[in-house]
């Protein structure tokens, strides 16, 4: 199976000079992004670091944070991740008491998901670092910065998972109603 962009076996020669921007490759922007998103999650890695958890834990907290009642099929969807790796990060978030499993009020097979106070603490100091890390790079951007920042962050997800980024938004522009 080849993928666009796979290395060949052939190039094995080295080189010594550092990538340029060619074929339309924005190094500048591709940096921009690994040091921004280094350091979006640097205060909530250490904060989750003394309980033992990591950034499954994190996405985990979030989501059932900020939809109460979320399944667990709908969270799969939402995370893109396996049964098996959420299980084991549901079972110590549960365990851990941040997260309730209640069974679906028609289907009992049904899991949703709940914060307990515990969790909905947590969520916030995780948030909380971010929100000022995004307050003050927004600071000198100016009429339109936000929605021009949503556009590009938009952008950048996934045609194909896009529908969850605005399910999210309906969803809170229903609750500030």
């Amino acid at each position: 199976m080849s993928r666009a962009g796979a290395i060949k076996p052939e190039s094995d020669h080295i080189l010594d000079r550092p990538m340029g921007d060619t074929d339309g490759i924005d190094f500048e922007i591709i940096e921009l992004l690994f040091f921004a998103y280094r350091d979006f999650i640097s205060d909530p890695d250490a904060i989750l670091d003394t309980s033992g958890f990591g950034r499954a834990h994190h996405r985990v907290v979030h989501f059932v944070n900020r939809e109460p009642g979320l399944t667990v099929a709908a969270l799969l969807d939402t995370l893109k991740i396996t049964k098996q790796s959420l299980a084991r990060v549901l079972k110590q978030l549960i365990d851990s008491g941040y997260i309730a499993q209640v069974a679906g009020p028609e289907d009992r097979r049904q899991r949703r998901l709940f914060p307990t106070e515990r969790g909905r603490e947590l969520a916030l100091a995780l948030a909380r670092p971010q929100s000022c890390r995004i307050a003050h790079a927004m600071e000198g951007l100016g009429e339109g910065g936000r929605a021009a920042v949503k556009a590009f962050l938009s952008g950048m997800i996934n045609p194909a998972s896009r529908g969850a980024a605005d399910d999210q938004d309906d969803m809170m522009e229903g609750h500030e109603q």
